[in-house]
């Protein structure tokens, strides 16, 4: 199971309780997607949980996609990330 490269959230393991209180176990796999990212002025391609996603740990390149659909072709230039 991937973990996130930021905080190094992952799965949980534990046991699901039946109403007899018999016990299975259970995994709980955290939500972790596979970001394309900017780090140290090259794309790479991380694991990272959505609440760093979220809370802007880290910027994956689709925002920088969708900043370049919004401008318009005049102000853009050749590879322009910041």
């Amino acid at each position: 199971m991937a973990k996130c490269a930021i905080c190094g959230k992952g799965a949980h393991y534990g046991n699901n309780v039946s109403h007899s209180h018999r016990r299975s176990n259970r995994i709980w796999k955290s939500n972790v997607k596979s970001v394309k990212c900017i780090v140290n002025g090259t794309p790479k391609r991380l694991y990272v949980c959505t609440s760093c996603l979220r809370s802007g740990a880290v910027e994956a390149l689709f925002f920088y996609a969708f900043i370049r659909l919004l401008q318009k072709p005049s102000e853009l230039s050749p590879l322009s990330l910041p």
